[in-house]
C-alpha cells in the first residue's frame, strides 16, 4: 500500500471557510489563509480549496484568495469551483494551484477532462464527483449538489478516468457534514473499479472513520474538514492513529 495522504479541505463561500450538512445549512468555520497556514504547519500532505459557491453562481473561483493561500503553504494545492475551460485551468495553475478539481463543467462538457489532461497533464486533473443516492444507485450531481444529472456515479468515474482524469475526489452528498462516516459502499464500488487514486470525502466524524475509508473503502487519500475546522482532532493525531492501525502515512 502506498502512503496515505491526509488532505484538509477548505470549502470557501464569499471568501470564508464554511461547513454544512449534505451541502446545505452552511456555517462559518474560519478564515482560508489562516486555516491553510495552520494545516500546513501541522503536517497536512496536501490542501484542497473549493469555491463551493462558484458553480451555482456561474462565477470563476476567487483567484486572488487562491494566490494568498498558495503563498502560505508548500504542499500540493488543489483548487476547484467554477472551472469551465482550459483557460480557467491555466489561470488556477498560474495562481498557485498544482491541480484543479472539476465537477459541473466536466458533466456538461466531458471533453474538458481530455483537453485539460492533454495540455497540462493528467496529474493536474481531478474529477470531482458529488454523488447522491437515489432509488437503487448513486448518481452524479452538478451545481454544488443541487442537480441530479441522471448519470450513475460509478459509470461517470470510469468515463472520467478514460477521458484523462488523474484522480477522483469522491464526495458523498448524503454523508457530508453528518460525521456518520464515509459512504464505504460507494467508496468500495468506485475504488475497486478505477485504477487512478480515489480521495474519500464526506462524513468523517472520528478517527475510526478515517481508517475505515482506507482499509474498508479502499481510498488512497482522505479529505477532512469538520473534524479539523472545529478542532475535534489534529493532523498529527490522525497520522499517529493511522500508523498504529498499520496504515502507512507520510511523516
Amino acid at each position: 500500500m502506498l502512503t496515505i495522504r491526509i488532505i484538509p479541505c477548505l470549502d470557501v463561500d464569499n471568501g470564508q471557510v464554511v461547513k454544512g450538512t449534505k451541502f446545505k445549512e452552511l456555517k462559518y468555520a474560519g478564515e482560508p489563509v489562516e486555516l491553510a497556514r495552520q494545516y500546513y504547519l501541522e503536517g497536512a500532505d496536501e490542501l484542497t480549496f473549493l469555491d463551493i459557491g462558484a458553480s451555482p453562481r456561474e462565477e470563476v473561483t476567487v483567484l486572488d484568495l487562491v494566490r494568498k493561500v498558495a503563498r502560505e503553504i508548500f504542499i500540493p494545492l488543489t483548487v476547484g469551483g467554477g472551472i469551465r475551460s482550459t483557460e480557467d485551468i491555466r489561470k488556477a495553475l498560474k495562481a498557485g494551484a498544482d491541480k484543479v478539481a472539476i465537477c459541473t463543467a466536466a458533466l456538461n462538457n466531458p471533453e474538458l477532462l481530455s483537453q485539460g489532461a492533454r495540455q497540462f497533464g493528467s496529474q493536474c486533473i481531478v474529477l470531482s464527483i458529488d454523488a447522491g443516492f437515489s432509488g437503487d444507485t448513486w448518481y452524479a450531481f452538478s451545481h454544488g449538489g443541487r442537480k441530479n444529472t441522471g448519470k450513475p456515479a460509478i459509470e461517470w468515474a470510469l468515463e472520467g478516468q478514460a477521458l484523462g482524469a488523474g484522480e477522483i475526489l469522491l464526495n458523498s452528498i448524503d454523508r457530508d457534514g453528518t460525521q456518520d462516516g464515509y459512504d464505504l459502499e460507494l467508496l468500495k464500488e468506485i475504488s475497486s473499479r478505477v485504477s487512478i487514486p480515489v480521495i474519500a470525502s464526506g462524513g468523517a466524524g472520528k478517527l475510526e472513520h478515517l481508517a475505515d475509508g482506507i482499509t474498508v473503502g479502499g481510498a488512497d487519500a482522505i479529505l477532512v474538514a469538520s473534524l479539523l475546522h472545529y478542532k475535534q482532532i489534529s493532523i498529527p493525531e490522525i497520522k499517529k492513529y493511522l500508523e498504529e492501525k498499520g496504515v502507512p502515512v507520510r511523516c
